[in-house]
């Protein structure tokens, strides 16, 4: 386990290369750049303003995943369910600046993907407004004059609908009330509806402004006008909206042609990514009109390879220093194949902080026999070591946090194996069921413990491995202390509470409470003797030296009491591991209700077989499923809360390289 050390990097070189030197850096991924603020009055060096070169790049990649998006709604990617854990696709540098000369086209391609989109659009647009004009015309499918016609030289038209329905009749009465004095009044309804009229009404000329203000106050409306006959404007709109429908397949299909291109917009889409993230670095670094400065932090072991390949390409000076003690240093963790698959979960807490240890190796130690114990079944553990395992040598390009994340729950799968073992576990009870269920034979599985009739047992055993896990915190927090020369923190903060806490253990285990609560054996009355003298003495310390900062005895003398109560938050941890035996006690009850489920209509010998397969497979995936989720979550939490507390802050900054963060493609060294 450790903490790589960090270097701090100056690189002085010439103007004209810094763009081929930070592209240099951005595939290296091993340099974090940083910048400070400049004196403005500063005659040689300044920044430069490329915040419209960026701009226009994040704008292009943000063309081309919507690009990408258009093609996939056109022409869905094909891809497997192990799709997801492929990763990026790995090129060449000659590869990856073969392609990039092709970026013009490639935009192109892009443009005109966007452009069929925006036709496209447009036509789905005009589908509904056409078909609401046509709504709106069937109406008057019957009338032979079109909406537009007012009549003729000695009569007048009204063309409308009112807002009910309506019969000539009452249309008439209304109208003879409203104009008294109009006589000759033709009414002819088109349509009627249950909320609407259509009504074509003729009168004479010298009458048309009387009948129009009687037909106002009537809630009379007129319809959108039109030149043409309706049943003819009817054709017109249909030939228009087939002609849209039509657009959209055409265009769907356009788009769809360039399904074979889609890698091509892929790299257009990492290229312009790229090169605003290289634009936004440019920004930040110091120019004068000759050079250029780039500093940074560079784990001490990749520096020699950096200064040979930088000064063997390019006219560079390169320097390196220890940071100062006050500088925000970033944290790069390295450990080994059995431990460094637990980093992400160091990660997601917090990186050490400064003078602190990686904790990721003891995290490992434990948290693969967490894991197991929770999960605890032989065939689950072999279930997800060998699906994981097959993942991560299938899939070559798959990235490397996946990789972890994959070999980390095959280790978590061993460590479900060997607690299967201990519990003779095997999809529960599943061959002692098929043995009697298929074969009428009694079949006893060998197993250590038991959960399901020895529970006690198996609680102690949980506290047991609790007791290890919070000592190897308090002895990873004694080293720490001695490591940096705090040796009364040391004896203060660990030795103390050591012997206070293992004390009260072994004075329990001779008291009748404790071993007859657990049903286990008194130890020698001389060990509880030595274990209070362990604890009185561990006791005393800590109410004389928790509070040693301060120099008034008696605030002292407080703190040490106060501090001497935390005591019974070493009984909750160590509570907190009886989590193994509960989620242990679920995988187990849940595997043998499944397989009792299955026994049960296993009666018919082909029918029954079948359904016993089919209650045994979707049971128990649902159950690996699920309490492997359970398992993960609280496997997290012993170390998150029990373990880190007795040792761990963090608080350190995360080690952030200048680097390809692209989607689709990665770099691979050259054949």
């Amino acid at each position: 386990m450790s903490v790589l050390p960090m270097k701090r990097m100056l690189i002085c070189a010439k103007r004209q290369d810094r763009k081929a030197i930070l592209e240099y850096l951005q595939r290296m991924e091993a340099v974090e750049i940083i910048s400070h603020d400049i004196d403005e009055t500063d005659a040689v060096f300044s920044r430069m303003d490329v915040s419209q070169s960026a701009q226009l790049f994040t704008k292009n990649a943000a063309q081309a995943d919507r690009a990408l998006e258009i093609l996939a709604g056109a022409a869905p990617e094909k891809g497997s369910l192990l799709s997801a854990f492929a990763g990026r696709k790995p090129i060449t540098l000659s590869e990856y600046e073969s392609s990039a000369k092709k970026r013009d086209s490639m935009m192109k391609l892009v443009s005109e993907i966007l452009r069929l989109d925006k036709e496209q659009t447009e036509a789905k647009a005009d589908v509904p407004r056409i078909t609401t004009q046509i709504e709106a015309l069937t109406p008057w499918s019957t009338l032979d004059y079109p909406l537009s016609f007012t009549g003729t030289k000695k009569t007048a038209a009204f063309i409308g609908t009112f807002p009910e329905r309506v019969t000539e009749a009452e249309i008439a009465e209304t109208l003879a009330k409203n104009a008294p004095g109009v006589e000759a009044i033709d009414i002819n309804i088109i349509t009627a509806e249950d909320n609407f009229t259509s009504v074509f009404i003729s009168c004479l000329k010298s009458d048309k402004n009387t009948v129009d203000d009687a037909l106002r106050r009537m809630n009379f409306q007129r319809p959108p006008v039109s030149d043409l006959v309706p049943s003819a404007q009817i054709d017109a709109y249909e030939k228009e909206r087939a002609a849209a429908l039509e657009k959209i397949d055409s265009t769907m299909d356009q788009i769809a042609s360039y399904a074979d291109r889609r890698d091509e917009i892929k790299f257009i889409s990492d290229y312009f990514s790229m090169r605003a993230a290289k634009y936004e670095v440019l920004g930040s670094l110091e120019q004068s009109r000759r050079i250029f400065i780039v500093e940074g932090y560079i784990p001490a072991q990749c520096a020699d390879a950096l200064e040979k390949d930088l000064t063997g390409r390019f006219e560079a000076a390169i320097e390196f220093f220890d940071p100062e003690p006050s500088e925000d240093v970033p944290v790069l963790l390295k450990n080994g194949p059995f431990a460094g698959p637990m980093e992400g979960v160091i990660e997601s807490y917090s990186m050490p902080g400064k003078g602190e240890l990686d904790p990721t190796g003891p995290v490992a130690c434990f948290y693969y026999i967490l894991f197991g114990m929770m999960l605890s079944d032989f065939a689950y553990g072999a279930l997800m070591s060998i699906s994981t395992f097959v993942l991560i040598k299938k899939m070559k390009n798959m990235e490397a946090s996946m990789k972890k994340t994959l070999t980390m729950f095959c280790y978590c799968g061993f460590g479900t194996m060997l607690s299967g073992i201990l519990f003779g576990s095997y999809f529960g009870d599943a061959p002692s069921v098929i043995a009697s269920t298929f074969f009428g034979k009694t079949l006893e599985i060998p197993k250590l413990i038991d959960p399901l009739t020895q529970p006690m047992k198996m609680l102690v055993l949980c506290f047991a491995i609790g007791i290890i896990h919070l000592f190897a915190g308090l002895c990873i927090n004694l080293y720490t202390a001695l490591k940096t020369k705090r040796y009364v923190d040391a004896v203060s903060d660990s030795v103390l509470w050591m012997l206070l806490v293992g004390g009260l253990i072994l004075f329990g285990l001779t008291t009748d409470m404790v071993t007859g609560m657990f049903a286990l054996d008194k130890i020698s009355p001389t060990a509880g003797n030595v274990g209070k003298i362990m604890a009185v003495i561990g006791a005393i310390g800590i109410v004389l030296m928790d509070g040693r900062e301060s120099k008034n005895w008696f605030k002292r003398t407080l703190k040490g009491l106060y501090g001497l109560y935390g005591v019974t938050s070493y009984l909750s941890d160590l509570l907190s591991y009886s989590r193994l035996l509960a989620l242990g006690l679920a995988t187990s009850v849940i595997s043998s209700v499944f397989n009792q489920m299955g026994s049960m209509v296993a009666g018919t010998p082909v029918v029954g077989v079948i359904f016993f397969i089919l209650i045994f497979l979707v049971g128990h995936l649902l159950n690996l499923a699920i309490n492997a989720l359970g398992a993960y979550v609280h496997a997290n939490r012993l170390q998150y809360v029990e373990f880190f507390s007795k040792f761990y802050s963090g608080g350190g900054r995360k080690f952030s390289p200048f680097s390809i963060n692209t989607k689709y493609i990665k770099f691979k060294e050259d054949n």
